[in-house]
This record gives C-alpha cells, structure tokens and sequence, in this order.
C-alpha cells in the first residue's frame, strides 16, 4: 500500500472509496433529487387549467336548428359558427369553379360525407382575427350570402371559403364527429 501526504499533511491512500467519496457521491444525490422536486411544480404549472380542459370538446344538439339558421357557439373561447345550408346555398357552393377560389376547396372537403347540410366552422377571420358576421338573423352576409368581416371587408360564400377581400384562408373548419343524426361533437 503507497501512502502520501497531501499538502495539508494528511495521508492519501489508494485503498478504494474513501469516506470523503461516500459524502460528495451523497450530497450530489441529495442535490439533484432536491432540484427535481423544486422544478416539478414550476413544469406543472405549464399544464392546462382545469377550465380548459373541460372545453377541450363540446358536444352539441343540433335538432333544434332549422335549415338555413345558422347558430354561434363558443369553443376554447373562440366563437363557432354552424350552419344548416339550404339546398339553394349547397348547390351555389358546388356551382362555383374550385380554380376561381383563393383557398381551393369544395364543400364536401369542408363537411362530413352525408352531412353536406351541415357546415361547422370556426368564426374567426383568417385576416386579423375578427369575427365575421352572417351567424345571426338579420346580420350583413356579404356578397356570397356567407359572412361578411366589416372590419376589413372579407366576404365568405355560402361554403365559409373566402371570396372577396384581404383573408388568405376560407373560416378554418375544426375537427368534428357526428355522435348521432343530430349530435355533433366538436373538438
């Protein structure tokens, strides 16, 4: 066995783990099971609220909805427009050439198969945010009878696709599931 002083005078020895080792070894533990443990609420805090969570689905009855109506719903605290398309609004939105649109897309890609009454979307222009008008009776459509944002003058079709004005996007169509003929399941 070599013995050597270190420069305080005490012997180093080359016999294994020392004492001192067992004690760094520890504290480092005890550190970093204590940093965790600090951190853990700080991370799960990050989650969301309970409040959110509960809205994170809706589900919606829709037999009270006549055809043509139109109702607004809130959804994550953004507002969401159905609507019960006409046979007249349906077959002017299939009319129109999909190559004449800013955001290319057809009805059935914006409904359910069998559910082509049903137009879900949420009301949120794509431009800035705001939200259009056309949900409520009596409210300015615009000039695709769809909804209309007067903040900047957007106009929708009868689809939710935009027509006319400064949005880039047609109204986004959130995800859904029919959960019987006339319950809807958003989110």
């Amino acid at each position: 066995m070599t013995t050597v002083e270190d420069t305080t005078g005490h012997p180093i020895t080359d016999e294994g783990v020392r004492r001192r080792d067992f004690i760094h070894v520890a504290t480092g533990a005890f550190v970093g099971v204590g940093a965790a443990a600090a951190a853990w609420p700080l991370v799960d805090q990050m989650n969301p609220s309970a409040d959110v969570l509960a809205l994170a689905s809706i589900e919606v009855d829709l037999a009270p909805v006549a055809v043509g109506q139109a109702i607004k719903l809130n959804w994550r605290g953004k507002p969401v427009f159905v609507r019960n398309l006409t046979p007249t609004e349906i077959a002017e939105a299939n009319k129109v050439p999909v190559s004449d649109l800013r955001d290319p897309q057809t009805l059935a890609e914006r409904t359910k198969e069998g559910k082509a009454n049903w137009l879900i979307t949420l009301g949120v222009c794509t431009h800035l945010g705001c939200v259009p008008l056309g949900a409520a009776e009596g409210e300015n459509r615009g000039d695709y009878g769809g909804y209309f944002c007067p903040c900047h003058g957007s106009h929708y079709d009868t689809a939710a696709r935009i027509r006319k004005g400064p949005a880039p996007k047609n109204l986004e169509v959130p995800e859904y599931a029919f959960t019987s003929d006339t319950r809807v399941q958003i989110g």
